[in-house]
């Protein structure tokens, strides 16, 4: 079988197409994260990859699924926004029923701050893979108990175009049309831009401890540059969330 490279992310190595399905190596977390995506499956829910199984390598194999990294594509429209606020939701609300096996070991480097459900905890334009009118998180290595709040917080950064130097006035629309788009009410949407700085803020204290402890990929992120956006996105958001918070409040 032809194994094609598959380039693009910054965690996990070598990761292969093969024909129509994807193969990746086996990491401590994987025997959970399949029960994620076999749950997901079942339930119905197209915005995930399907789970096959292992191959003859004992490689962990996925639905490979065709289309355009919305990385790659201009920022999201408004409502684009909103398509992906409502795509999160339908996640998590499936994720909800899904009881994680006695044995599970998860994966993921940022803080935990609940157990409320399991999370993806990377959705960001980099992990949503594009193919007509099916859209898919893609990359679920880094799930693990969260909360709803601090996974839509997470994806309010890459989706929403976070930065040192936005406009906050545009900043502010486009959280509030991600927000609108889960349906977001009540006290989480105020409580939205001080979890969204958490999370920022995660990132970069994640970025900085692996470049003075050596770690890694978080050493070479940082030298490559990533701890500059961002750092200064956290400060960003610190100095804006109240103008957030008056738009999610309206």
């Amino acid at each position: 079988m032809h194994e094609e490279p598959l380039a693009g992310g910054n965690v996990a190595a070598a990761v292969v197409r093969v024909g129509d399905t994807v193969r990746k190596p086996v990491t401590v977390a994987t025997p959970a994260v399949e029960a994620l995506l076999r749950h997901l499956g079942v339930a119905g829910f197209d915005g995930a990859p399907r789970s096959l199984g292992r191959d003859e390598a004992g490689r962990y194999v996925l639905e490979f699924v065709p289309g355009v990294v919305a990385h790659g594509r201009p920022p999201m429209t408004v409502d684009d926004l909103r398509r992906v606020g409502a795509l999160i939701r339908r996640l998590h609300d499936t994720v909800a029923s899904f009881v994680p096996p006695a044995d599970s070991v998860w994966d993921c480097p940022l803080p935990r701050e609940g157990e409320e459900l399991v999370c993806h905890n990377d959705l960001a334009p980099w992990n949503l893979v594009l193919d007509g009118d099916r859209w898919v998180f893609v990359d679920w290595d880094g799930a693990a108990p969260g909360t709803r709040l601090s996974d839509l917080a997470y994806a309010v950064h890459g989706f929403c175009g976070i930065a040192a130097g936005n406009d906050p006035e545009r900043d502010a629309r486009r959280v509030v049309a991600l927000a609108d788009g889960y349906d977001l009410s009540g006290l989480d949407r105020l409580l939205l831009p001080d979890a969204v700085e958490r999370r920022i803020r995660a990132m970069a204290d994640l970025l900085a401890a692996g470049a003075t402890s050596g770690e890694q990929p978080w050493a070479r992120l940082f030298d490559e540059g990533h701890w500059e956006h961002w750092g200064p996105a956290a400060e960003h958001v610190a100095a804006h969330r109240e103008r957030w918070r008056r738009a999610l409040a309206r």
